[in-house]
């Protein structure tokens, strides 16, 4: 390592109490109003470019993913779903038998595929289906040239970014050891958008931190490798499956806020430096013209949304480190942030940066929601598509959650991109209203 970056250490300030770190959470277990983790393939797909995503499962299933990724029907996308009929469920067909034809079929016609996802549904596991069992089997049969690999994408007991989480972590006992790594390497873990993956690989060349991986990598071929030597940060708060399975390998994880926004972005990359011991002078010099473009960015849309109200449904796990970003760099007003499930040691950071007497709630009963939220009559609600319609035609300005899934909003140029997806219903909304008056 350079020895002028040894100079004066980067001293990450990130607050570990304070805000909400031990406000009461309302816990609810109710009626829940959520997609399911396999819409996770729709982002999925795009990023690992040589691996398919085969769901096994229903045509309800099929509808789900294709209606989702609203793919073209002459497309040719890197999913499919291997239908599981009648007959399977009746036992008349031995499913497996099914599945092998299928996979069989769907490598021939694809010989780019190099890694294949078995994806488990709610009908596959009503039936019973062995995918762990049916992926090592596969696995054997067509390797060297492609690697089975099984996740469960259910339903039942998740929400819909437990996807990547369960599809990450399957991935982590395949990773190659790196037992004899001598210097530390950092493994940046969470699906990001090509172009900001790009963004942040320059700054960490700009700042001399590396080796630096990432999980997913682009290509299946190009898993990294874990080991002692290795420090991960997460870029999604819902990875915590796969956060526990990397530290079973001895990676040890770099504890920050999310790079939402301009204040996280730099508290997430300043936790990066302080770790490789980056010179303070350093550090500001080079993220300072990012910091300031973004700031100034971010300076308009303050303007506009300075002092609204928002509503947070549970949907997403993005919720914490959303609100944070909406109340400190935007002055919204948050009224009540719902999430799926409240990751209290990933999330100490963002809840120590709320303001003080936010209402937090996990879980859902969603009739019970709706009721406090219709009380309070917030400016914008975050929420699910299956509940935005119906509060749009209450005269609600409603932001889709999982657009924010779907969307490049991490880092410094991405910021004024990340408001513009909150602002712009309400200015929708503002508009309806006055062509109604």
């Amino acid at each position: 390592m350079n020895k002028r970056f040894m100079l004066r250490p980067v001293k990450t300030e990130l607050p570990s109490s304070g805000g909400c770190t031990d406000a009461p959470v309302l816990r609810e277990r109710g009626q829940r109003e959520v997609f399911c983790g396999l819409t996770g393939i729709i982002w999925m797909h795009r990023k690992i470019q040589d691996a398919f995503f085969l769901v096994v499962g229903s045509r309800t299933c099929a509808h789900l993913v294709q209606s989702a990724a609203g793919v073209m029907i002459f497309a040719e996308p890197r999913f499919a779903t291997a239908i599981i009929d009648d007959r399977d469920l009746a036992g008349l067909a031995d499913a497996n038998d099914e599945l092998d034809a299928v996979v069989t079929r769907l490598l021939e016609r694809r010989p780019d595929i190099r890694m294949l996802f078995l994806v488990g549904s709610c009908p596959s596991e009503v039936i019973k289906l062995d995918l762990s069992r049916a992926s090592e089997r596969l696995s054997e049969r067509f390797a060297p040239r492609v690697r089975v690999v099984n996740y469960s994408g259910s339903g039942i007991e998740t929400t819909f970014t437990q996807g990547e989480d369960a599809c990450l972590a399957a991935l982590v006992p395949m990773l190659p050891s790196a037992i004899a790594q001598q210097a530390p390497e950092l493994m940046v873990v969470g699906t990001l958008a090509d172009v900001v993956e790009d963004q942040f690989n320059r700054l960490f060349g700009l700042l001399g931190v590396g080796p630096v991986v990432f999980l997913p990598a682009r290509r299946s071929s190009e898993l990294p490798c874990v080991g002692p030597n290795t420090r991960f940060i997460l870029a999604q708060p819902f990875l915590g499956d796969t956060a526990r399975a990397l530290e079973a390998r001895g990676a040890q994880r770099i504890a920050a806020p999310f790079p939402f926004g301009v204040e996280g972005t730099t508290l997430w990359l300043s936790a990066i430096a302080e770790a490789w011991g980056v010179d303070a002078d350093h550090f500001e010099q080079t993220v300072t013209p990012a910091r300031e473009r973004a700031s100034q960015a971010l300076a308009r849309q303050r303007e506009r949304m300075q002092g609204k109200s928002v509503f947070f449904f549970p949907d997403s796990q993005l919720e914490i480190p959303l609100a944070r970003f909406l109340s400190r760099e935007l002055g919204m007003r948050l009224t009540e942030i719902g999430s799926p499930y409240l990751h209290r040691q990933h999330l100490a950071h963002e809840l120590a940066m709320l303001p003080a007497g936010t209402q937090l709630s996990e879980g859902q009963d969603v009739e019970r929601q709706l009721d406090r939220c219709r009380a309070i009559a917030p400016d914008l609600v975050v929420c699910g598509l299956g509940l935005a319609n119906p509060l749009e035609q209450e005269g609600f300005a409603t932001k889709w959650s999982i657009e924010l899934v779907f969307s490049p909003i991490h880092g410094y140029d991405q910021a004024a991109d990340l408001a513009e997806l909150f602002e712009r219903p309400m200015r929708r909304r503002a508009l309806i209203a006055q062509q109604a008056a």
